[in-house]
Order: structure tokens, then C-alpha cells, then sequence
């Protein structure tokens, strides 16, 4: 009794056509989990933040501060 030679002609194929809809469909899901997960809460936390900052007086309180070289502050 002999053992069965392995089946070598189209393996590739065979095994492509199992595998590769299964990495397609992970990979859709794994991205929308990024966007959703990541993306999404991250925008939110930006556009949150910037509903209440205001420039002129982040650049006013380090100016006080001494922080820029070209500007004085409007103390002296």
C-alpha cells in the first residue's frame, strides 16, 4: 500500500478561491471599524474643540507670557 501523491496542478487556485473572499471581507470590515472607531471620535473631539477655542486670546495670554520674541506685551 502506497500513499496518494499530493495534487500539485492548480493548488493556487483552489486555495484562492477560499481564502481571498475571506480576506476581502475582513479587510472591509477592519477598515470600517478604523473609521468608526478611530476616525469618527477624532473628528468629533477637533470640531468640539474648536467651538469654543478662541485665537485671539490663546495668542493674547502668550504674548503675556513672554512666549514670542517679536511681540512685546502690552505692559510695557
Amino acid at each position: 500500500m502506497s500513499l496518494q501523491k499530493p495534487l500539485m496542478r492548480g493548488l493556487l487556485a483552489k486555495k484562492l478561491k477560499f481564502h481571498l473572499p475571506i480576506a476581502f471581507a475582513l479587510s472591509i470590515v477592519v477598515a470600517a471599524a478604523f473609521k468608526y472607531g478611530v476616525t469618527e471620535p477624532r473628528k468629533q473631539a477637533y470640531a468640539d474643540f474648536y467651538k469654543q477655542y478662541d485665537a485671539i486670546k490663546e495668542f493674547t495670554a502668550m504674548k503675556e507670557a513672554g512666549i514670542f520674541e517679536s511681540c512685546r506685551p502690552s505692559g510695557e
